[in-house]
């Protein structure tokens, strides 16, 4: 079954209590959806194979140097996963970003697709999507779907809030995929949005609400 890692760093909890709150400003959101991409990339990123990359030396003595051995894709579900992508990109430098745009339609809450910019032939080892709410799992499991499609051979997925429901969806279309979660929450509304929630990500952000 799919890896499913749910954190348990205290400061993870606190700064996702700060982020559900409504009355804290699209500043605010912003810098706490990219400070909790540091930590969850922290664990994501953990057990990613090292290769040896030559003898270099230090200010005292020579040592064996090491790099991240797989080609990392970053794959920022559009619009609301590139709050994610710059502090993931700061900790991988040399990930490759590879946007995808999938919105939930609101009456089906299907899945619709309307951008892609995966080049031709895969040229990544692991791709990690960021997407920071999954709610129904089904805009989860289409990417993940394009992904296998594309060739990606293996996928992890990062997000900050989760149902239980949808990941139990998640899970079951995408059983070799592992997936890390800040919080898991229980309860989801007609609309299709996880309770407490963080509300609509991308307004938040992006400071578009209505309201």
């Amino acid at each position: 079954m799919s890896s499913i890692n749910v954190s348990r760093h205290p400061l993870v909890a606190h700064k996702i209590s700060l982020l559900r709150d409504q009355s804290s400003s699209p500043k605010l959101v912003r810098e706490l959806i990219h400070e909790l991409a540091y930590l969850l990339m922290y664990e994501v990123t953990a057990n990613l194979d090292l290769a040896e990359c030559g003898e270099r030396r230090s200010p005292l003595a020579t040592y064996q140097g090491v790099e991240v051995k797989p080609r990392i894709g970053l794959v920022p579900v559009l619009r609301s996963g590139l709050g994610l992508v710059n502090a993931a990109l700061e900790l991988i430098p040399t990930a490759r970003t590879l946007h995808m745009g999938i919105y939930r339609e609101e009456t089906s809450l299907q899945p619709v697709e309307y951008y892609n910019k995966l080049p031709r032939e895969t040229n990544v080892d692991e791709c990690i999507i960021l997407d920071p709410m999954l709610a129904t799992g089904g805009t989860a499991i289409a990417t993940a779907n394009i992904l296998k499609d594309w060739g990606a051979k293996k996928i992890t997925y990062m997000c900050i809030c989760a149902s239980q429901s949808g990941l139990d969806a998640f899970v079951k279309d995408h059983p070799d995929v592992s997936v890390f979660v800040g919080v898991i929450d229980h309860q989801l509304n007609s609309k299709g949005y996880v309770l407490p929630g963080i509300g609509d990500t991308g307004d938040r952000l992006f400071n578009t609400a209505d309201h």
